[in-house]
């Protein structure tokens, strides 16, 4: 009898951890296939859309422009949360583009109005060709290119930091590997389909990173943001008494601060302030 609830426990164990294996993708990009709002109207603007092609079709981006400045100028090249499009980000990127920096909105295989399955082989490969086809426009400074990652975009741009340069990354609510999230429901770590090692990756980053964490982080601890800090040889770290989606708007103070330290000449240093 004993032998028998064993086994059956065994059975039960296994049809779940079979479950969870199954379910990772659909927890983990929620916004896959999900009817999405018409693209904004950019012809009263110098933003473009530029398309990205792959193997799968061409995934859209959008190139928010800086109305002031001298090109070459500074890109940063934003990866959004796994709940967010693009659509989402446009206000936070007018900001920086207003302080003298351009911004490249990347969307994510199979969201949004882009063909594809969002996995973490599609979205390196997307967001490493964004990457070289940006930093080969003319307009564009190659050697001050920035990677910002919110959230599951952290570890876009951590895994983009493997096969890419760039001046400065900043994860702001950022998870260490995504295994926590399958041991989080008890099943082995060994089931995760897409790891995100960015703690790895931060570990043998060269340049200057920028952590941003709120210590109330419902979905993903601060724990985490403290560990990506510990692991890397050139991070500061910036904590608010938040959650995961509610971060005051001062952090954008923060990225601009970083950026006139790190990467920013002079001259755009005064652009950045708005002065």
């Amino acid at each position: 009898m004993v032998l028998k609830l064993i086994a059956g426990a065994g059975i039960l164990y296994a049809a779940y951890c079979g479950l969870i294996f199954l379910a990772q993708r659909p927890v983990m990009f929620p916004r896959y296939i999900i009817q999405t709002p018409s693209r904004p109207d950019f012809s009263d603007t110098s933003d473009e859309v530029v398309w990205i092609p792959t193997g799968f079709g061409s995934v859209e981006s959008w190139f928010v422009k800086p109305q002031t400045g001298t090109p070459p100028l500074p890109v940063m090249i934003v990866a959004h949360g796994n709940g967010e499009l693009i659509d989402d980000n446009l206000a936070e990127a007018r900001f920086m583009a207003d302080r003298g920096i351009g911004v490249l909105l990347v969307e994510y295989p199979g969201y949004g109005r882009s063909p594809g399955r969002p996995c973490l082989e599609s979205i390196s490969k997307t967001f490493t060709t964004a990457y070289d086809l940006i930093a080969k426009r003319p307009d564009v400074d190659a050697s001050r290119v920035v990677f910002f990652g919110r959230s599951l975009g952290g570890g876009a741009v951590c895994e983009l930091s493997r096969h890419r340069p760039s001046a400065a990354m900043i994860l702001m609510g950022t998870f260490t590997d995504t295994r926590f999230f399958v041991k989080r429901y008890l099943a082995p770590a060994g089931l995760t389909r897409d790891p995100f090692e960015n703690r790895e990756a931060v570990s043998v980053y060269p340049n200057p990173v920028l952590i941003i964490h709120g210590l109330r982080d419902e979905v993903i601890p601060w724990r985490h943001g403290k560990r990506l800090y510990e692991a890397s040889p050139n991070a500061e770290m910036v904590s608010y008494d938040c959650g995961h989606n509610d971060f005051p708007v001062a952090y954008r103070e923060d990225i601009v601060d970083f950026l006139n330290r790190h990467i920013l000449q002079t001259a755009s240093s005064e652009r950045l302030r708005g002065e």
